[in-house]
């Protein structure tokens, strides 16, 4: 082949309108990641940047919006138990993965506060 792929730049999670402070609170202030300032032609659209390890993840403001409630990214987490302390410390809740379909890997789920579904993980 011609061409390669080297893997994800970034994710983008949908938002409603008026998000920024909502997501500001969860991703930065609970997560600890660090924004990252948007370039000044997509300012007015509205939303946040963050970035996530080597990767960034971007809440971006959608009309008319519907929360991704199967569809997902999975983040690999160091200290996974601690990550789900410190959630379940702020009352975020966390659901267990039932399914258990990896031997090997913990995970978890939880909702950002826009109802979209978030995967956590840690290889064993």
């Amino acid at each position: 082949m011609s061409y390669t792929f080297y893997g994800l730049d970034h994710v983008q999670l949908a938002a409603p309108e008026g998000c920024e402070t909502e997501a500001l609170n969860f991703f930065n202030n609970i997560l600890g990641w660090t924004e990252i300032p948007k370039p000044e032609a997509l300012k007015q659209r509205g939303g946040v940047w963050f970035q996530c390890g080597i990767h960034q993840v971007h809440i971006g403001v959608q009309k008319n919006f519907v929360p991704a409630i199967k569809a997902h990214p999975a983040f690999h987490v160091q200290n996974l138990d601690k990550l789900r302390q410190h959630l379940q410390n702020n009352d975020i809740q966390v659901m267990d993965d039932e399914a258990r379909i990896d031997e090997g890997v913990k995970r978890f789920y939880l909702n950002d506060p826009f109802g979209n579904r978030l995967e956590f993980l840690e290889w064993l």
